[in-house]
């Protein structure tokens, strides 16, 4: 029951900022530019401070050393998953002018938006290199395979541009993950003003990050969720294929509890909030995808708790 709470009050404090900015929106607080610039501001300028800031004061080249190498446990997962949701096309019969979406929306999860605050709610900053290790291959699987597989649903045709994915790979929250990693391995210490100034700035990712998912919410509007089959086939992928899978893999291993826990729920994130983007930008099917960001975010305050639970008595 003490987990249950614990994690309950972990998804509650997540819920208070995404409602503060789904109100603030629907109150008419943001125009249309707003959600893109506070996205921007989090995954280009807050969460790369974040990263610099936590990594160096938190982490020893040891603990890193160790934490890497896991990083082959996301990337098996995520390949299983792609197999997985070629089956489930067929299975839950999609529309054909949505397969590449659903494909990469079964595949993908939220790591950063969703992800890193309830992980960093549950479990505190200890949880953080296990938090990216898991984002890494996330991030890459979704800028690499994800947006082929929008594109090819899209009128601009498949076509891989591999200056562009790179740029989104290597994007702002990878690099500076990297910057602190290397500050760690090197034992380099940048002045305490200039750490100060990161933390500060890193301070803004939590918050504006569920301040996003709000906007998010509002804009894709609650009156469009429904259950369908496109749908159902989504959050049975992201709820219960993903965490699943990813138990089986970790939980024989020797690895730390906390990082079986870390991976097992950012498996079970929602869909990444990148989908509807990339969907609009490529001439995909973006309504979809901004519903089913709404529908798999506001179910994963449900199942979060619930699978909080289960992870630790099985861990």
């Amino acid at each position: 029951m003490a987990v249950f709470i614990r994690s309950v009050s972990g998804v509650l404090i997540i819920l208070v900022m995404i409602g503060l900015g789904y109100v603030l929106s629907r109150r008419g607080w943001f125009d249309e530019q707003a959600p893109k610039l506070i996205a921007r501001l989090v995954t280009q300028i807050a969460l790369p401070a974040y990263m610099i800031s936590t990594i160096t004061a938190k982490f020893s080249a040891e603990t890193l050393k160790r934490t890497l190498p896991d990083l082959r446990f996301p990337v098996v997962s995520m390949l299983i998953m792609f197999g997985l949701s070629i089956l489930a096309f067929h299975i839950f019969r999609i529309h054909p002018n949505r397969r590449g979406l659903f494909e990469s929306m079964f595949l993908n999860s939220n790591t950063v938006f969703v992800g890193l605050p309830v992980n960093q709610a549950l479990f505190g900053e200890k949880s953080l290199p296990f938090v990216l290790v898991y984002y890494m291959a996330n991030t890459t699987f979704f800028w690499t395979l994800g947006v082929y597989l929008i594109q090819r649903d899209g009128q601009a045709g498949s076509k891989f541009d591999l200056k562009q994915t790179l740029g989104k790979i290597f994007s702002p929250p990878l690099l500076g993950f990297m910057v602190g990693v290397l500050l760690v391995l090197l034992n380099i210490q940048l002045p305490n003003w200039i750490m100060q100034d990161f933390q500060y700035v890193g301070g803004l990712t939590i918050p504006l990050s569920m301040i996003f998912i709000g906007t998010a919410i509002a804009g894709a509007g609650l009156q469009n969720v429904r259950l369908d089959r496109d749908s159902l086939g989504i959050l049975l992928g992201r709820f219960i294929i993903a965490p699943v899978l990813m138990a089986l893999l970790v939980l024989p291993t020797g690895m730390p509890i906390l990082m079986k826990q870390v991976f097992i729920l950012q498996a079970a994130m929602p869909v990444m909030t990148n989908a509807p983007v990339v969907a609009k930008l490529y001439h995909a099917d973006a309504d979809y995808a901004a519903i089913m960001v709404t529908e798999t975010t506001l179910l994963s305050l449900v199942v979060i708790p619930i699978l909080m639970v289960i992870v630790q008595h099985v861990a």
